[in-house]
């Protein structure tokens, strides 16, 4: 029986050959840059997440983004009139250029380390800081760029002037052929191919690229099958990974065997001592059943969400923070749970505390690591462990997690010693 070690990623024009396992990018910084290293020096791909990068900079370097942010707009927290609320662009590149620049500064190994940007985190002003974001990557050295949560179907051009726009390593995120023909025919002009496309299935963790009422209908290796027979219709070379669901190193061999280049992988990697994820969080993650989990509509973004059903920002009232955070501002200075928040008030004058139940503050919760996003597969972690003495189960090591799914067979699961 194959092993994920029999197969290798390769990239077009790339001598280089990798382990053909990418960790995902999970923000806010749950995908840390020690994780991302540790995958990068094992010889495969890590990702950080650009998601907050200045609430994340705050956290890693100790600088005052989010404080001089607040500070600035501070006459502004008690109104519901956020199109003032703006992020210094020069603060925004040099948070980014900070964050990659240092963790790839650490990188050891043979493997690479790409960012996750999320095309969703409009911030008051979606192209402009796209655009910061984007061009920032490639200014602090990064390896790759995987555009996720949207069709970024100008994000290419958003960077075509840059000098590495043909040297890094560009891919997209998608979860149907349909949205890689969109992806495809817009950016056309630009003679510039994505060098992988990831495959998102509907077993994924946080958001996905599925209705609401329908992502259960879907199938990650159906999807496969497909965006892999209309590459070969249309004579493209582009590796696809695999991504969603995938728990075993067989798993991931199947996928292999019917034609991806490589897979991508996070659930595992959360209860790993380099997750960013607080231990009393990764201990929750253990304990969760199948039943725990769900697909809801809470997010602002518009995107379904899958996440651990007892997280304590799901149903909270807290008050838009959009002074200090304001990621999910639109151009219009407008975040669907504003809008909620603001009719939950009008509807309740007298409360001391409301409760908004559709949607939340993704912005804070997330910071707050109060909404706990997960795979499908997140209630058999319980499986990959130990059960300690005291209640607690043993947390893993990202190389123990990695090298699980480089060699083994039969479905096994490797317990750590």
């Amino acid at each position: 029986m194959k092993r994920v070690d029999d197969f290798r990623l390769r990239f077009s024009g790339v001598k280089q050959e990798f382990v053909p396992i990418m960790i995902g990018g999970m923000g806010v910084d749950i995908s840390t840059a020690e994780l991302a290293l540790e995958a990068a020096r094992l010889g495969g791909i890590g990702h950080i997440s650009d998601a907050m990068v200045p609430t994340v900079s705050d956290r890693r370097f100790k600088t005052r983004h989010v404080k001089d942010k607040l500070q600035l707009y501070k006459a502004n927290v008690t109104s519901s009139d956020k199109t003032g609320v703006q992020f210094d662009l020069g603060i925004l590149a040099e948070a980014t250029r900070m964050h990659i620049g240092k963790t790839m500064e650490a990188k050891r190994g043979e493997g690479l380390i790409f960012v996750n940007c999320m095309e969703k985190l409009t911030m008051n002003g979606a192209r402009e800081t796209l655009r910061v974001r984007l061009n920032s990557a490639l200014d602090a050295g990064i390896d790759g760029i995987t555009l996720s949560a949207g069709l970024h179907l100008g994000s290419f051009a958003l960077m075509q002037d840059h000098p590495r726009f043909r040297d890094a390593k560009l891919g997209i995120i998608v979860s149907s052929h349909r949205a890689l023909q969109l992806f495809l025919r817009k950016n056309a002009r630009l003679d510039r191919l994505p060098d992988y496309i990831v495959i998102e299935g509907p077993l994924a963790g946080g958001h996905l690229g599925f209705g609401l009422e329908d992502w259960m209908k879907y199938d990650l290796a159906t999807i496969v099958g497909e965006v892999l027979a209309y590459l070969r219709a249309e004579h493209l070379d582009i590796p696809v990974i695999a991504a969603g669901g995938i728990f075993t190193g067989s798993d991931a061999v199947r996928f292999m065997e019917l034609g991806a280049a490589g897979v991508q992988v996070a659930t595992r990697f959360t209860v790993t001592h380099e997750c960013g994820l607080p231990d009393k969080v990764k201990q929750e993650y253990f304990k969760a059943r199948e039943e725990d989990i769900e697909v809801n509509g809470i997010s602002p973004t518009g995107y379904p969400m899958r996440m651990l059903k007892d997280s304590p920002g799901i149903g909270d009232g807290i008050r838009p923070n959009c002074e200090a955070y304001g990621y999910l501002l639109d151009d219009k200075g407008r975040c669907a749970y504003i809008d909620a928040y603001n009719r939950e008030v009008a509807l309740h004058p007298d409360a001391k505390k409301i409760s908004v139940k559709d949607k939340t503050c993704l912005c804070t919760q997330m910071r707050n690591f109060d909404i706990w996003t997960c795979g499908q597969t997140t209630w058999r972690l319980k499986d990959t462990t130990i059960l300690q003495p005291d209640g607690s189960y043993q947390l893993l090591s990202a190389e123990h997690v990695f090298r699980d799914y480089q060699y083994s067979i039969d479905n096994k699961i490797l317990l750590p010693a």
